[in-house]
């Protein structure tokens, strides 16, 4: 047992985390300034005292044994600064979790830059299906469990691998830290431009990640990714592929989709596995859901277990997440923030709502989005809406005009009516009100609105959800 100390506790993650601890037995502390709902209450459930200032005189008198530091903590935080001038042992979230949540289960981490978190509670869902009580860890909330971190009844726990740096004091990915036993490589496209140079190094991040897998586990890997397909030289353990194409080891045939999600047969290894009905759409999400069902297959689950694992599959929040009817119009809240993930997302969500207008709104978060890396993949993937709102960049005084997304160029290479956060308006602290007036102009009945964001959209989601019908 120790007494953890958790610096920034609010997070998701570390939140989910700090709890599943508390659950295990270990004495558990935290600190955040801003904490809200629902994990306020979270916290206060499972046992954990957060303090709401970060006050050396709090960390002290907790007498932790370790004390964990979030990425989200830099030099200059005054708990972080108390901690190393008293030689206190700190560690970061991903190796707290390798430590005390993994430790000697089967580990399946899942990784990639698109689908960890659905395939993750995907997976996570197929095993508890199966009977295996496994553990988790879920970036999101997850539609089939109430709790995004849990460490299991069983020996198998399932992890979202992100390729992020592990804290400031350790610039390894993530997914170094957690020992795969079965590894997943979803994907593999440039993403975080605030940590990686080049597709490159991400790749090389991903060599390194595969490499752990001990020769009796497994990497299944998206065979129809080239740059997926790159990496698996560096593999020293048995592959199995998934995809579309011929030569994949488990390939998806006969897919189709409608209003109740998709179908698909299945095959393995060139025989007929099986015929699956699941309540998503997408063709990203069935190779998503070929991850649950090969993971599900080799810890010896039955084709009735897998089928019944794909079909009691509920979404977690913000993907694809219906959440109300606003003017007539279905509300669908989405954290995708890539351009292949909207791409992709709204692939889907024109099939699912065959014949109606889509209206898409996208707010320019992340370190890479923020920035003109993807400028003409974004006007790409937009391509085929029937309005399109960009809400304000995140922050945009950090780089220069010519660094900056142009989100007035991408309205107007889309080609369709829309408006664009200007820089002026986007200083405001509730912005979304701009969005929220163009959509009441904009919206008609039966046109299905898609909210692109991880944040709040300026208030815009907000306004939507106060004002649904």
């Amino acid at each position: 047992m120790d007494r953890l100390y958790f610096i920034r506790v609010g997070g998701t993650a570390m939140g989910g985390v700090a709890a599943a601890c508390k659950q295990a037995g270990d004495i558990v502390f935290g600190s955040e300034q801003d904490l809200y709902e629902p994990m306020k209450s979270y916290l206060a459930d499972a046992g954990v005292h957060v303090y709401p200032t970060f006050d050396s005189a709090n960390l002290l008198s907790s007498k932790p044994t370790k004390v964990v530091v979030g990425n989200a903590v830099s030099r200059g935080n005054e708990e972080l600064e108390v901690a190393l001038e008293h030689r206190l042992d700190c560690v970061s979230l991903p190796q707290i979790i390798g430590e005390k949540l993994i430790g000697k289960q089967t580990s399946v981490v899942v990784a990639g830059t698109h689908g960890k978190t659905t395939t993750t509670a995907m997976t996570a869902n197929m095993l508890q299906v199966g009977g295996l009580e496994p553990g988790f860890l879920i970036g999101g909330v997850p539609g089939n469990f109430q709790v995004s971190c849990r460490t299991g009844a069983g020996n198998v726990f399932v992890i979202e691998g992100d390729e992020y740096d592990s804290a400031y004091f350790d610039k390894r990915s993530k997914f170094m830290h957690y020992r795969p036993d079965v590894a997943v490589v979803n994907n593999l496209e440039f993403d975080h431009a605030d940590i990686f140079d080049s597709l490159e190094a991400i790749k090389k991040s991903f060599r390194l990640y595969i490499r752990l897998v001990p020769r009796n586990g497994l990497v299944l890997a998206n065979g129809d990714d080239a740059n997926v397909r790159d990496v698996l030289a560096s593999s020293c353990s048995p592959v199995q592929t998934f995809g579309y194409s011929d030569g994949c080891d488990w390939q998806v045939k006969n897919f189709t989709e409608s209003v109740l999600g998709s179908t698909y047969d299945l095959w393995f290894q060139s025989v007929h596995f099986g015929s699956f009905a699941s309540p998503v759409n997408g063709r990203f999400n069935a190779l998503n859901m070929v991850v649950a069902t090969a993971v599900g297959h080799r810890m010896g689950m039955s084709l009735k277990q897998l089928q019944d694992g794909v079909q009691s599959y509920v979404s977690p929040k913000r993907r694809m997440q219906v959440v109300g009817t606003w003017k007539g119009a279905t509300v669908i809240d989405d954290f995708g923030h890539h351009p292949t993930a909207i791409k992709e997302t709204l692939s889907a969500l024109i099939s699912r709502y065959s014949g109606r207008r889509i209206v898409a709104c996208f707010e320019p978060r992340s370190n890479t989005t923020t920035r003109a890396f993807f400028q003409n993949e974004l006007v790409e993937c937009f391509k085929g809406v029937s309005a399109l709102g960009l809400g304000a960049l995140d922050r945009p005084q950090r780089y220069s005009e010519s660094e900056r997304l142009d989100t007035d160029r991408i309205i107007r290479e889309v080609g369709v009516p829309g408006i664009a956060i200007s820089l002026d308006q986007g200083s405001q602290k509730n912005w979304g009100e701009y969005l929220y007036t163009w959509l009441e102009k904009t919206v008609e009945p039966d046109d299905v609105v898609v909210l692109f964001s991880n944040g709040d959209f300026g208030g815009l989601r907000t306004l939507l959800v106060r004002n649904m019908s």
